[in-house]
């Protein structure tokens, strides 16, 4: 094996697939209107309205994943409204106060699994409104998820059911954050389709960051009132890319000939092969995930022996002698540098 370091810490280290990289370069002289208001643009939101089933959805472009989030959220709410995550929400742990720098509270809820629970949505609603002094405290108005969650795991569509009806009983918007969507619809695990995603969600986004573009994502509007004005929201908050073809022509690639589930589906297999391989020499996970995040449990001693060689994310202490280690695979992880880790690894377990 050569000196050079295999990263296992992110799934967006690498640039974009070769389709994309190669209708950049092909359309590279290409003169288009500019702030996502070009064919390419317009081509794009066919495809993912075609995919969604949704012709009534509003899409628009974004450059990254924090961008999408304090836009959404920011043009939802109203100055003392607030928005429901998991304690472990992106919004909450990874975002750096982005969206309280708009002026709305991230309202953490506790779930050892990192997930929103309906039933803890409808409690905490009703103690907000039970209080007498109400007026007194950040107004629930949202509903933050990631599907994929921050620990790889799906929502089932019963969750997401039980959340679309909770919301509905407390006039709550359903917000779902797609940054590893592709990796959560291709799992063996899912019973969740993209098109039960825009049926239960009020808005939600692909992401393209993660999942074989360059940079992006598509954010997909479905409740009217949304929808109003949004691009005067993605001007105001820094997020609207003048050379808005770049987005247009990404997107477009994704959603041509099933190219999007395919390369998510390449990741999620080799993440299924490391995750079996640890599992059957007795490895325990922090969080049992069918995405192509992987969460096993291991010595300090294996992690610092490999460290020279592999770069894999810490992601807490479970005991004096053990690290939760995040691996992550991609849709341009190749087989070859799986195989390397394992033949490395495991022979240390």
């Amino acid at each position: 094996m050569s000196s050079k370091i295999i990263r296992f810490a992110c799934d967006y280290d690498e640039g974009a697939c070769p389709e994309i990289m190669a209708a950049l370069a092909a359309t590279n002289f290409e003169q288009n209107p500019g702030y996502g208001e070009d064919p390419h643009c317009d081509r794009a939101r066919a495809l993912i309205k075609e995919a969604i089933g949704r012709e009534d959805a509003y899409v628009q472009f974004l450059v990254g994943g924090t961008q999408a989030n304090t836009t959404v959220i920011a043009a939802a709410l109203r100055p003392f409204q607030g928005v429901l995550a998991a304690s472990t929400g992106h919004i909450n742990v990874h975002e750096t106060g982005a969206i309280e720098a708009t002026g709305h509270k991230v309202l953490a809820l506790p779930d050892p699994e990192g997930k929103v629970r309906a039933a803890t949505v409808d409690d905490y609603v009703k103690a907000h409104w039970a209080d007498p002094s109400h007026e007194h405290t950040v107004q629930p108005r949202m509903v933050y998820i990631s599907h994929p969650t921050e620990g790889g795991l799906l929502y089932s569509l019963r969750e997401l059911e039980a959340l679309r009806e909770v919301c509905d009983k407390h006039g709550l918007y359903l917000y779902l954050d797609g940054a590893r969507l592709g990796y959560g619809l291709v799992s063996p695990a899912a019973d969740v389709t993209i098109r039960d995603i825009a049926r239960l969600t009020d808005a939600f986004y692909i992401g393209g960051t993660k999942v074989g573009a360059l940079f992006g994502e598509a954010v997909v509007l479905l409740h009217p009132d949304l929808q109003k004005d949004f691009r005067y929201m993605i001007k105001r908050q820094g997020g609207m890319l003048a050379k808005g073809r770049l987005l247009g022509i990404q997107f477009e690639t994704l959603f041509t000939d099933g190219l999007y589930t395919r390369i998510a589906r390449h990741a999620v297999d080799l993440a299924m092969v490391i995750r079996d391989a640890l599992k059957a020499k007795g490895v325990p996970f922090l969080y049992e995930s069918p995405t192509n995040q992987q969460f096993p449990i291991l010595p300090d001693a294996v992690v610092e022996k490999l460290s020279d060689r592999y770069a894999f994310e810490g992601w807490g202490r479970v005991d004096d002698e053990h690290t939760a280690t995040r691996i992550c695979t991609s849709w341009a992880t190749p087989k070859e540098n799986v195989d390397a880790l394992l033949r490395d690894l495991l022979p240390l377990l």
